[in-house]
């Protein structure tokens, strides 16, 4: 197992965040060497400033929280994530179009998403917590048909975060074909070890800093 340092997305989605926080959050990343700070679209170029000769990676979520945004505006925040110089995009799947079952619009979602992400890291936020083991194997196929790298288990805003329970589903329906974050209500690093056996590729969390140093 590589140290887990290296499979950490430093995390601050919260709605109060400021941009003191945001250069807090990037100097953490780069003092711990986590892979990568995960942060909303307004602070990605602010971000790119603080971290532009580290090696810490900069992920931007699209459609967050909730994925009810349109096609078009979640292409428009894509690209200017990508202008703006973030490196990889999370999604969120558009969860209540995916329950009522019109894949079609599902699958145009994220396929337009994917064409605009210019070949960088795209992931799927599928939102666990909201979502039948049969919707969740439906998501897991519509994402290896349209090319994503990752898919996501949570946005850690929901009610529910990740579970050993959506790491095993998720595995066995993408295989080494996509790769998986955990995230969502981990804070502890018992949590971790468990993702990272099953096949988790990296982790989302907002308390890598407690978590490493207790």
């Amino acid at each position: 197992m590589k140290p887990i340092n290296t499979y950490i997305d430093h995390t601050l989605l919260k709605a109060t965040t400021t941009p003191e926080e945001i250069s807090q959050l990037c100097k953490e990343a780069i003092d711990q060497q986590y892979y990568a700070v995960c942060i909303s679209g307004f602070y990605t170029a602010f971000a790119k400033a603080v971290l532009e000769k580290s090696p810490v990676k900069i992920v931007t979520v699209i459609g967050f929280p909730f994925g009810t945004d349109t096609t078009s505006t979640k292409v428009f925040e894509t690209q200017e994530a990508i202008a703006n110089g973030t490196h990889e995009i999370e999604m969120v799947l558009n969860i209540g179009v995916l329950k009522a079952g019109y894949l079609k619009q599902v699958k145009e979602d994220i396929a337009a998403v994917r064409n605009a992400s210019q070949h960088k890291i795209l992931k799927v936020i599928l939102e666990n917590c909201y979502l039948t083991d049969r919707e969740k194997r439906i998501a897991c196929r519509i994402c290896l048909d349209t090319g994503v790298d990752f898919i996501k288990t949570s946005t850690g805003f929901g009610s529910g975060g990740a579970t050993i329970k959506d790491m095993k589903l998720i595995k066995s329906e993408v295989g080494n074909d996509i790769k998986i974050k955990a995230s969502g209500k981990i804070n502890n690093i018992e949590n971790v070890h468990q993702f990272i056996r099953l096949g988790a590729d990296r982790i989302g969390t907002s308390s890598a800093l407690q978590m490493i140093e207790n």
